[in-house]
This record gives C-alpha cells, structure tokens and sequence, in this order.
C-alpha cells in the first residue's frame, strides 16, 4: 500500500469472505517489505493499532514488538484485556509499561484541558522514545492509520495518529496496512482475525483518556469515579441492547461538590454525569433517548457503588452547542 488513495476499483470489505481475501493480501505485502525484520507497534487497545497488530502477528510473528502503554487513563479492565488478547492468546512479543505514577505525577494541581493534553501526549512519546530504545533492529513502526484520518488531513496523517515527535536517531519506515480502509471495513477485518467484539465494537475513546472527563486537575480519587462509573455505564448499557447502537456513551465527574444524603447523614460529594450519543461525522451529534427506567437503575447502582458520588446527571446538550467530550 504505497499510495496514500484509495482506488476507485478497490471493493468495500463488507463480509467475511472479502476480509478474509484482504488479510490473505496484507500479509503477502507485509512479508515483503518487512522480511526477516523487526516492526515496532504502539498498542493502544482501541480498534484500529488492535488490528494492526493481530495482521503483524499473523504475518511475521515475533518480529512485531508491540508496546502497551498504560498511563492511569484507561478504562477499567483495558490494560488486561490487551495483555490476555496480545501476550496470551495471540503470543505476541508485548512490552507492557506501566507509567500510572509517571503520569499522574506530570499532571497533579493542572486544571487547563489543553495544558493536560499536551503532558499527556508528550509524555506518551517520551516513554514509548525509551521503550524504543532498549529494543535492537527495530527498522519500521506500524500505525493503525485509516482511511478517514488521510483524506480529514489533505493527505498527510494527523498528528495524534502518528508516534510523532521522535528524534531524528529514532525514524522508522512506516507500516501502515489498513490506512486505505474505513472504520467500518476495520472492524469486519479484526471480527474476522478473531479479536473479541470488545475490542473490535469499542466505541471512539479520546487520546488523553479518562483524563478529559475528570475535569478540572485530576485527582486520583475522581479519576476512580469516573473509571468505576464509566464501567457501569458500558455494563448496562451492553446488557440491554445499546452497546453499538450508540455511538458514543461515558460519564464525566466535575471538579464540584453538592449537598446530599448517604447512610442518613449529610454528605458533600461530586456528580457523576451521563453523556450519550450518536452521529456519523463527529461533527454534529444528538443525544441518545436512554429510556428512563434504565437512567434510574444506572443512578442506583452508581450512587451505591461509587465512592464519593451522591448525584447522577444526564446531559443533554446536542453538539452543537455541547461538544462530545467535556474538555
């Protein structure tokens, strides 16, 4: 895949078959640029560096290292559904960090969303720059680049896409075997090299993370409300039919308190609140029409499960004027 545009002739993967006939593909032209070589991945767990990796892994096996990230701003259960998919059932050469301290140290007492974003990302470079570092014979780096994010970006990859910001010593050639797809052709291609629908159906989560919906400077005992929220929301959500029909769907806890009540005395606690829906460019959004049963059993259960929450509010500001995400 030299060019960076998608053939006019080229069929939209729409079935298993098809996908099957694209991955028969890459891995011919994987083999051949890479071949007795070493391929460097940042696995981020999310769709498109998962099925990037599992093609690698496919196609030259342990010549891929990839490296997994975990900066304290994931989602419950995330760094181990990449370990168990990666290291354990697809035997892939995975490097795991674990710089939960790192970051969270880089981004104490910082309130502004841009200020955090920037200590995220460079930070992120800095220890992927050192995981690089201690590996010999490393001479490509695959991206899980897409199609959207060439054509969104006249031709070049957007920069949050890229592992860029490496010094010059550290430049790979780059593998990119789906950048001409869709993400809905992404998707159908890692069903069919068996990744679990976990990973394959995840919804759009932002680079910083939790870390944009933990408003306000991050605190570790906020940061843990919106991580145990979060996974209620997903839980429910999946069990009663929503999980993939809307597009998107997390909770946000702000940097305020409110009066409440708990175990008969008076508590002073955050809101958590619900955020849900649905578009198709991103550019505009409309909220989700959650049924209000449901809205009260996920406030039940958050109120009850997680510390230090004594209200749950659903959001419902279309974008515009909301954004998706809260910062």
């Amino acid at each position: 895949m030299s060019s960076n545009v998608r053939p006019v002739s080229m069929e939209r993967i729409t079935t298993p078959a098809l996908a099957r006939n694209f991955i028969e593909e890459q891995m011919k032209e994987l083999r051949a640029q890479i071949g007795n070589r070493k391929v460097l991945l940042a696995l981020s767990g999310g769709v498109d560096s998962s099925v990037v990796a599992a093609l690698l892994v496919k196609a030259v096996g342990k010549q891929l290292v990839c490296v997994h990230v975990n900066h304290g701003l994931l989602r419950k259960g995330e760094p181990e559904q990449v370990v168990k998919v990666f290291r354990d059932e697809m035997n892939a050469n995975l490097v795991y960090v674990d710089a939960t301290e790192r970051f969270l140290s880089k981004l104490e007492g910082v309130s502004d969303p841009e200020q955090k974003r920037k200590i995220i990302g460079g930070e992120f470079i800095r220890v992927f720059e050192e995981e690089a570092r201690k590996l010999d014979g490393i001479e490509f780096l695959a991206q899980g680049t897409i199609y959207p994010d060439i054509v969104e970006s006249d031709g070049a990859v957007k920069a949050h896409h890229n592992v860029g910001g490496l010094p010059e010593d550290l430049k790979f050639e780059l593998v990119e075997p789906i950048k001409l797809l869709y993400k809905d052709e992404v998707r159908i291609v890692g069903k069919e090299l068996g990744l679990p629908d976990a990973m394959v159906f995840c919804q759009p989560f932002p680079g910083p993370g939790l870390g944009v919906r933990c408003t306000g400077a991050i605190t570790r005992d906020r940061l843990e409300a919106v991580r145990e929220s979060d996974a209620i929301l997903r839980e429910e959500f999946a069990k009663n039919g929503l999980e993939g029909k809307v597009w998107q769907y997390f909770t946000v806890v702000p940097d305020i308190k409110s009066t409440g009540v708990k175990d008969n005395k008076r508590s002073w606690d955050w809101p958590v609140i619900i955020r849900a829906v649905n578009t198709r460019d991103a550019m505009t959004a409309t909220v989700e029409n959650v049924s209000f049963d449901l809205l009260q059993h996920i406030t039940a259960r958050i109120v009850a499960e997680v510390p230090g929450v004594n209200r749950v509010l659903f959001d419902l500001t279309p974008k515009p004027t909301g954004t998706i995400e809260w910062e």
